[in-house]
Formats: structure tokens, sequence, C-alpha cells
């Protein structure tokens, strides 16, 4: 009998870390990273303990081989499936809640932000991007920052460095750390982070002319 329990809560932990992952996992990261990111921060490791404390009670309880071998597969499965249903939940969640391109454009948003939200999108939509892009970031009459997420070791100025001039873009400032381009009176700036990075989209601002006599 606790062997069948054991079994369906490890079938059930398996179908929870799934979901927790489809929704809060780290695209950016590996299977083996999202499996150990579950444990820790989510309820996978308590789900865990609960199936080995049943299947070390099972083990203690039965003097049969057979039941001692299969109360400690129980929790080793258990992992294996939640190792094997990781890539597919944060592929899911690739899907549902990112995309490949910057979304500024909001329904509903007044003016002038719209406006710029707008501007904003024209100039992403130029540019040939890479990453996991969600909805997170900042708008407004400034512009608009978006920030996206990477899966593997990526460069990503080399990447702007070369799609910038490919899409008509002039590259006006590059430290290594931090990339700015200019096209048709609209600004472009992207920073890498750890696991992924920022863009930042706008209308250029004008230099200010002072006038008067001398």
């Amino acid at each position: 009998m606790l062997l069948v329990i054991g079994a369906g809560l490890a079938v059930l932990a398996v179908l929870v870390h799934y979901e927790f992952m489809r929704i809060y996992g780290d695209v950016s990261g590996t299977a083996f990273e999202g499996l150990t990111w579950g444990m820790t921060a989510g309820p996978s490791g308590l789900a865990f303990g609960l199936v080995a404390v049943v299947a070390v009670i099972g083990w203690m309880l039965s003097t049969r081989r057979w039941v001692r071998l299969t109360a400690v597969a129980i929790p080793v499965l258990m992992l294996i499936g939640m190792f094997a249903v990781t890539p597919a939940a944060l592929g899911h969640r690739l899907e549902v809640q990112f995309d490949s391109t910057p979304q500024c454009v909001i329904e509903g948003t007044e003016e002038p932000m719209a406006t710029a939200d707008r501007e904003s999108q024209q100039a992403f939509d130029s540019i040939s991007h890479i990453g996991h892009f969600s909805g997170g970031g900042m708008s407004g009459v400034g512009g608009c920052t978006r920030g996206f997420a990477l899966s593997g070791d990526v460069d990503v100025l080399q990447h702007y460095r070369a799609a910038l001039p490919a899409a008509g873009w002039e590259v006006v400032e590059d430290d290594g750390r931090h990339l700015r381009a200019h096209r048709d009176g609209r600004a472009f700036d992207v920073m890498p982070c750890p696991g992924g990075g920022v863009v930042w989209g706008r209308r250029r601002r004008r230099p200010l002319v002072r006038t008067g006599k001398a």
C-alpha cells in the first residue's frame, strides 16, 4: 500500500513540477539547472521529500528484496521524470509567454505615450534580434525598454554589431558593454546582462541649439 501511495505521489510531483516550470521556469537555463531551481525554489523539493519519506518507511517495514528495491526506485524515477519534462515545460513557456521581437504597442494606451510606443516598435521591427522577449519593461514618452533571455552562450553585442548596419543603422557608440545606433531620427540601445540583455528604442534627441548675441 505504501508503494502505491508513493508511486501516486511521485506521478503527481512530476505533474506539479511541469506546471511550475511552465509558468515560472528560467528559459535561459538548461534542463538540469531548471530541475535544480525547481527543487530549491519551487514545490518540487517538498514533493521529493514527501515521496522519499514514504519510500523509506516502505523500505524499513518490509524484508522483501523486491519491495525494498521498488521503494528506492520510486524517488529515483521521480527525479528522472522531472528532468525529462523540464525541457518541454520551458519550451511551452517560450512559445506562450515570449516573442522573438520586442513588443511595445499596447491597446488602449493614451497619447503621447501611444505615439512613442509606435515609434519604438518601428525601430525594433527594423532590426534582426536574438533572444526571447517578455512583455516586461518600461514604456513612456522617453521610449520603450524590453528585456530578453538567451539560451546558451551568445555574444549579444557581436550580433548587433552586424545586424544594425545591415538594417541601415549607424553604430555611434560601442564601448564593449553597451551599444548605441541611430537611424532616421530614432535611437536604439542594447546592453547585455547575465542570461540575456535589455534593448531600448526611442526617438533620437536633437542637440540643443543656443542662439543669441556674443
